[in-house]
């Protein structure tokens, strides 16, 4: 493919409440840019979490990142060891970056 560059796209799914370990997390890898979805919902570990009930306080987010090949291990490396901490899940899969004019990975 041209004008693309390889990478490794990452999609964690965790509980706000874990958010900002999160993101000091990623912060302390170098990762320069991810997106975050919040308001997530679903079936897992800690049972459902539907972002439509009310009277449910607990929220999950889904943060999504791409990076090169050694950064996606420095972010596993760090991550690995506290993922049963922070719960939910981590996907790491094979993507391809588009090249565009503003390049945040």
């Amino acid at each position: 493919m041209n004008n693309t560059i390889a990478m490794k796209r990452f999609e964690i799914v965790i509980g706000i409440e874990q958010l900002e370990q999160l993101m000091e997390l990623l912060e302390k890898c170098s990762v320069r840019g991810y997106t975050v979805i919040k308001n997530a919902g679903g079936y897992g570990s800690r049972g459902a979490r539907d972002p439509d009930d009310v009277l449910m306080e607990q929220e999950n987010v889904v943060v999504v990142l791409a990076c090169k090949e050694d950064q996606a291990q420095r972010v596993l490396n760090e991550l690995r060891p506290v993922m049963k901490s922070l719960g939910g899940m981590c996907l790491v899969s094979d993507c391809h970056w588009v090249e565009g004019p503003a390049v945040s990975y």
